[in-house]
């Protein structure tokens, strides 16, 4: 072999082996297996405020990546050589059910090293705090989010503030810079400030791997333009500005895969369901469409007085 064909061979191995995840995965136990056996299929006829609490059958979702969320809320286990992140932990309620999952897939929650989060509302980080305190991981979180994290309360910052309920305070939180790679043994999971649902909302990108195919897996953030009776997009241009730069973050980001925390924004059950591809590289841009679309609604109608 040539002294290029080998360098091209060595590069080859090597992302392989940055995408493989050889973690203990054990078969899980009988009463993982019998618990399992009850817990019901999703409706795929939801609205995305229904089931925010309710057990969702767990699976594999390609290569390393598992779901293990509820039936309205997404929870996402990356699975390593040196461990697992686990990424957003629903509801208050809903800590047992995400752990039961990781059980029934064959893996022990203490080998939960991460915790990370999409954005700082109950429905996404209600369960972190239960979550550390069974696996004893740290959160990771864009400094925007981190007080709210810490206090289990929002501020006026958030636009939704008026109409958010607290959550339990999450003891651990480490801030995290802007576009940093996250890293545990082989992973490497890539932050992306996007900001605008939420202030500290941040979506997640990684590679994962099925043999010789691998693909680009982007959990991206919610992006509705939803507010409480107080707040008005147009009167915090900067916020808009940001908001609208995170739609053109998600436009770009590496997608072969598309996950969101309300699984319903991408029709995840129904893709898991077989109704359509799972894999689809256009997702995010079609995702990115919709958001530039909500929020020039949401605009247009507060300059017709509209909304809030």
């Amino acid at each position: 072999m040539s002294r290029p064909h080998r360098f091209a061979a060595a590069i080859a191995t090597a992302l392989l082996a940055a995408c493989a995840a050889p973690a203990e995965r054990h078969a899980a136990t009988p009463a993982a297996v019998a618990d399992l056996a009850n817990v019901p299929a999703c409706p795929l006829d939801a609205s995305p405020m229904d089931g925010w609490s309710d057990r969702a059958p767990p699976r594999k979702i390609f290569g390393n990546t598992y779901y293990v969320g509820t039936c309205g809320i997404a929870a996402v286990l990356v699975v390593g050589d040196a461990g697992a992140i686990l990424i957003d932990g629903a509801t208050e309620q809903a800590p047992a059910a995400i752990l039961a999952n990781i059980r029934a897939l064959g893996f022990d929650p203490r080998q939960v090293k991460l915790l990370l989060n999409t954005h700082e509302h109950m429905d996404h980080a209600g369960g972190l705090a239960g979550l550390q305190r069974e696996t004893g991981a740290p959160l990771l979180a864009r400094g925007p989010a981190v007080a709210t994290l810490r206090g289990g309360r929002s501020d006026r910052e958030d636009p939704q503030f008026g109409e958010l309920t607290g959550f339990p305070p999450v003891g651990a939180v480490r801030t995290l810079a802007d576009g940093e790679v996250v890293h545990l043994g082989t992973l490497a999971l890539t932050s992306h400030a996007t900001p605008g649902h939420a202030p500290g909302g941040t979506s997640w990108t990684w590679r994962a791997c099925e043999g010789t195919r691998c693909v680009d897996i982007a959990y991206v953030d919610s992006h509705s333009a939803l507010t409480d009776d107080a707040y008005r997009f147009s009167g915090h241009p900067d916020y808009v500005a940001a908001f609208q730069r995170s739609i053109d973050v998600v436009e770009a980001l590496p997608c072969d895969l598309l996950i969101t925390p309300h699984p319903v924004a991408s029709d995840l059950l129904a893709r898991f369901n077989g109704d359509s591809p799972l894999i689809d590289a256009a997702a995010c841009r079609r995702f990115a469409a919709g958001a530039r679309s909500n929020l020039d609604k949401r605009l247009a109608d507060e300059r017709k007085g509209t909304a809030p």
